[in-house]
């Protein structure tokens, strides 16, 4: 009865990994689950950015540079389907002891450096300004043409911008979390809905209930976009701004404001371009160094350990097809580091059977039941393997939370690999091999030879 369990399992198996396999092998580029390739092995664009944290608290920086990564995202995929890859690095070993930080944007497929640039946009400052009161009016026209000249008349000729009419509030993009497009239920008109942090709600209600009947302008890049009066104290985090707009000029004030919403500024240091053609020719060589390696350990454990190669070789099979799922399924993305990662995991799966079939060797030595020994042999290989591999495990996360994207994406690829073929191992290997094993041969010469076939050396 158990072995029946065993075999109907181990057949279960082998119907989940056919299916799985068509799953890897559909082309579904246009689909609902492409491989997601990285920019080193289908070109684009690499552009750096770099983050101005000056004005933040040392335990600020974390928080808003991961916000600001937030709203690029936003900004570059909005669906959540582009393979637009947005990523912060601190300082470098050149500039430490300066808080700088970098905003890394890859996009795959644009080659064009200005192309990418605007499909980023332009990034924006958004300000909340109060108006200056008549005093300071009157200080600025001094200040500016020595009194001989109105404020209308400096606006005129372009002496003074609408900007120097206002004056800084403190709140700035880094403060907003979202705006959005809202229909008020009573009057149908159209308003845009802020909605601040708890820092920037608790700045925005000082200023409103402060600053009642004044004007709070906006500014996006010093330009105005809006005007509103302050109608009363708003407390809470969230504010209306409402005026009459029509759909599409609402819709445009939220995304102005939303462009704008920044936690802190950023410029544009450098810009890279990677060809299509160099990121052809990367992938069809991991491929093809993936395809070798595979055959090339296949054929290996099949000439040193006869039928229990082909088992351990049917287990690798499904390893790649279970791994390879893995990727297309969660759409992690594949880069060159990666796939090196992925050939190595390879090995490490190879490692694995080579010890199970070197404790089953050992147990069927001694003249243990075949069934016997491969549950013994399992059992004492275990802590071997599960020792080496959790430890390539712990390297594995070191890696992909202690250095850049180009060790993450190996890091990544290898760890999961190093998961998945544990299981593999473990699991699929040893019920392969109980359900192909009689529980018991009578007789003595076939049970010799079935045993040098399973072990792949002539045991008396």
């Amino acid at each position: 009865m158990i072995a029946m369990k065993i075999r109907l399992f181990a057949i279960a198996i082998l119907i989940i990994s056919i299916l799985l396999s068509f799953f890897v092998l559909k082309n579904t580029e246009e689909g609902t689950y492409p491989f997601t390739f990285g920019l080193d092995l289908v070109g684009g664009s690499h552009l750096v950015y770099s983050a101005d944290v000056s004005e933040l608290e040392s335990f600020e920086i974390e928080e808003s540079m991961q916000a600001l990564v937030n709203v690029l995202e936003k900004r570059l995929n909005p669906n959540g389907t582009s393979e637009v890859q947005v990523r912060t690095e601190g300082a470098s070993i050149f500039a430490e002891g300066t808080n700088e930080q970098r905003v890394i944007i890859e996009i795959p497929n644009v080659t064009d450096p200005e192309e990418a640039k605007k499909l980023i946009g332009q990034i924006p400052l958004l300000e909340f300004k109060l108006a200056l009161s008549q005093e300071e009016l009157t200080e600025l026209a001094a200040s500016t043409a020595g009194g001989e000249a109105t404020i209308q008349q400096l606006l005129l000729v372009g002496v003074i911008t609408e900007s120097d009419l206002f004056k800084d509030s403190g709140l700035t993009g880094r403060y907003v979390e979202k705006a959005t497009v809202q229909q008020e239920q009573t009057s149908r008109q159209n308003v845009v809905s802020l909605n601040f942090n708890a820092e920037g709600g608790k700045l925005f209600g000082e200023l409103t209930r402060n600053n009642i009947g004044e004007i709070m302008a906006i500014f996006l890049d010093g330009v105005l976009i809006s005007d509103p009066v302050i109608q009363q104290a708003i407390f809470g985090g969230q504010a209306q701004i409402t005026g009459n707009f029509t759909l599409d000029e609402a819709q445009e004030l939220a995304r102005n404001l939303n462009y704008g919403a920044l936690p802190v500024p950023i410029s544009l240091i450098s810009t890279q371009t990677i060809s299509e053609s160099l990121g052809s020719d990367v992938l069809e060589g991991g491929i093809k160094a993936a395809l070798f390696g595979l055959i090339t350990v296949m054929v290996f454990l099949i000439i040193i350990y006869r039928l229990g190669g082909v088992v351990a070789s049917v287990s690798l099979a499904v390893f790649v097809i279970l791994l390879l799922s893995l990727f297309k399924w969660f759409g992690i993305v594949f880069t060159a580091a990666g796939i090196a990662g992925f050939i190595i995991s390879i090995g490490m799966a190879v490692d694995a059977n080579i010890l199970i079939f070197e404790r089953i060797r050992e147990e069927l030595a001694t003249g243990k039941q075949m069934k016997s020994a491969i549950q013994t042999g399992f059992a004492r290989a275990w802590l071997s393997i599960r020792d080496s591999n959790l430890s390539s495990i712990i390297t594995a996360i070191i890696l992909f939370y202690m250095t850049t994207s180009l060790v993450q994406g190996f890091a990544l690829a290898f760890g999961l690999g190093v998961v998945v073929s544990m299981f593999t191992a473990i699991t699929i290997t040893r019920t392969f091999l109980l359900a192909i094993v009689p529980e018991k041969i009578e007789d003595k010469k076939t049970r010799k030879r079935f045993r040098s076939l399973l072990a792949g050396s002539i045991i008396k």
